[in-house]
């Protein structure tokens, strides 16, 4: 679905059920930035439910990476803030009140040494082709 995504060579993903540590499965980079994707698995569907983003555009145009908790794209995807808490708290519950069977997370860094795109621009990219294909945003985004 998201072919610009294809570029990016440093990617990978992991899978997540409730019964595990999030920080312990996650294989996310600590020192890169980047875009991930969240597909959930349940009753044996696949749906994309959540698309986000770590690293910001400092001031000076430069990026800046994460360095709270483990840092980069891992600390945003085990220690951001989402359904009021921390995802190492909230996914395991959000999971079971909507009985996914697990998360699919796929991650890509989107600026390093070979492509200099900003993280949020991507996701908003993807955000709006995922919303103009579907006529909505995927289940746990609440915005652009």
């Amino acid at each position: 679905m998201f072919d610009e995504l294809t570029k990016y060579k440093h990617n990978d993903h992991f899978f997540f059920e409730a019964t595990q540590k999030l920080s312990e499965v996650c294989n996310a980079p600590t020192d890169k930035s980047g875009v991930y994707l969240i597909y959930k698995l349940a009753k044996g569907k696949i749906e994309l439910i959540y698309i986000g983003s770590s690293g910001q555009k400092n001031k000076d145009g430069s990026l800046k990476t994460r360095t709270a908790g483990f840092g980069g794209l891992k600390d945003r995807l085990v220690n951001g803030k989402q359904f009021g808490g921390s995802r190492k708290v909230t996914y395991p519950l959000v999971m079971k009140l909507q009985n996914i069977d697990a998360l699919d997370i796929y991650w890509y860094v989107t600026h390093d040494d070979t492509h200099k795109d900003f993280p949020r621009d991507i996701e908003v990219i993807l955000i709006e082709k995922f919303h103009s294909i579907y006529g909505r945003l995927p289940e746990w985004n609440k915005g652009f």
